[in-house]
């Protein structure tokens, strides 16, 4: 069976791929490894789809080529994908920082895109195990346990390696290296920390302790919850600064620690010194700002048990420093099972930021997750997802 694109994943970016190109009336074949489609729109936002956010733009995205995203989110907004929705009657609401959720249940983001496919006339092979990728003089041949297909234009929107549990591989990326695309090493991203053995053992007392933070590493701040755990470190605070941490690390060599403002919305210093003569603890004074139990359990950790008067001014200086930027060197993080999305993946240099396509390979296109373009959590990586499969859908 001929046709004149495939696209292999039948996920976000794959299916609005392939809904595009045959709407364009181009013969279109999607493959999918997997029974069920779309799942991990289907368990993304607690079941309800965070599906974009309304302020995006490339600086909410992690590359090695930070400009890369910028085509194909100006090309295919976030407003593009809400007009979308909007046509289909799906209700939706905006929780906090602009993040847009359906009001009703994610399956109704898959039913869209499924219908789009239809719109497009998409034939479907599903589920289908792709065995090999070849180039021929004038396409590609997919073979499958279903038999073989070819077509002139072959779009990887298989995703990364997050969520292995749902089926992750790393087949695209075997495909660009198949096709001599360098891939950037993909990490997990969005991810909960791990602390070492020695820091958690000082902080067992607080796990289940949730606070509202700024988080900071590599000159990147997120002004959200963290959660302490009995393996170190979660809550969307953590998860965003982990992207960063990651991302440093690969950039450095070496592993760097992460900063936590305990107190993003006072001037400690300011506040501290108010209190500089004050018979109460440090703990007691946090407790108007903080859990009363993590602000007991810190201070201990830090051995600041004396009323405020009673410590030194090198005491107070350094009580400042804690507050202002408390250090965790974490041991890593829990891994792709955890992972909302993977860092990494196809080197945006290698592709036309204008189609997605591989530049040595006019006809090979790459979109979504696989592609070495991560976003905040938020909506961001979907919206990534719609923009790229958008515009491969208008030149595959």
């Amino acid at each position: 069976m001929d046709f004149d694109v495939i696209v292999i994943g039948a996920g976000a970016a794959g299916m609005m791929c392939a809904a595009q190109a045959g709407q364009r009336g181009r013969r279109v074949l999607l493959i999918d490894h997997a029974a069920k489609i779309g799942e991990r729109i289907r368990i993304s936002g607690g079941g309800r789809c965070n599906f974009t956010n309304l302020d995006v733009s490339a600086d909410n995205f992690l590359s090695q080529n930070p400009h890369f995203a910028r085509s194909a989110l100006s090309r295919f907004s976030q407003f593009d994908f809400i007009k979308l929705i909007a046509h289909y009657g799906i209700a939706y609401h905006e929780k906090t920082l602009g993040q847009l959720f359906c009001d009703d249940s994610a399956q109704q983001i898959i039913a869209m895109l499924r219908a789009e496919c239809d719109v497009g006339k998409v034939q479907w092979a599903q589920p289908s195990q792709v065995l090999s990728v070849s180039a021929t003089g004038d396409g590609y041949v997919v073979s499958t346990d279903n038999g073989e297909f070819a077509a002139t234009s072959l779009v990887i929107a298989t995703g990364g390696l997050a969520i292995p549990q749902l089926g992750a591989t790393p087949f695209g990326y075997k495909i660009a290296e198949q096709f001599g695309v360098p891939v950037i090493a993909p990490q997990p991203a969005l991810v909960p920390l791990a602390l070492p053995p020695e820091t958690l053992a000082g902080l067992q007392n607080l796990s289940g302790a949730s606070l509202a933070v700024a988080s900071n590493c590599d000159d990147q701040q997120f002004l959200e919850s963290m959660l302490i755990t009995h393996k170190g470190l979660s809550g969307p605070a953590i998860l965003q600064i982990s992207s960063y941490w990651q991302n440093q690390q690969y950039s450095s060599g070496k592993k760097q620690p992460i900063t936590i403002n305990l107190l993003p919305n006072l001037d400690i210093a300011d506040w501290l010194n108010s209190h500089r003569h004050s018979k109460s603890t440090l703990a007691a004074l946090l407790s108007e700002h903080l859990p009363k139990r993590f602000a007991q359990e810190w201070c201990v950790l830090q051995a600041w048990n004396k009323p405020l008067i009673e410590h030194s001014n090198k005491d107070v200086a350094a009580m400042i420093a804690a507050l202002s930027a408390w250090e965790l060197m974490p041991a890593g993080t829990l891994g792709y099972a955890k992972a909302e999305v993977t860092l990494g993946g196809v080197d945006t240099n290698a592709l036309s930021s204008k189609t997605m396509a591989v530049k040595t390979h006019p006809n090979l296109y790459f979109i979504g997750e696989v592609v070495d373009v991560t976003g905040w959590l938020g909506g961001y990586n979907f919206q990534w997802a719609w923009s790229s499969g958008w515009v491969a859908g208008q030149f595959a």
